[in-house]
């Protein structure tokens, strides 16, 4: 059975790292952490890939700063 990772998991490994990323590095740090072959959930999705993951909280405003330079903060996390 495929592990699966709440996205606020990968947010709050975006927020501890204070580095910036595009989608292609965010997507190396996550398979790095969590592991390719990982799936990912959110409040309302599940079953993504770290590419769908990122896509989804890209649509969501989750991300601060440019396309190609971009990080997260505590605030964008829900709490619940």
């Amino acid at each position: 059975m495929t592990e699966q990772v709440h996205g606020h998991e990968v947010m709050r490994m975006m927020v501890e790292s204070n580095n910036s990323y595009n989608k292609e590095s965010l997507r190396e740090a996550i398979e790095e952490k969590f592991g390719a072959a990982t799936k990912f959930y959110t409040c309302s999705a599940s079953d993504m890939t770290a590419d769908e993951l990122i896509d989804f909280l890209d649509s969501r405003g989750k991300f601060l700063g440019q396309k190609d330079s971009f990080n997260t903060e505590s605030s964008k996390i829900c709490n619940h």
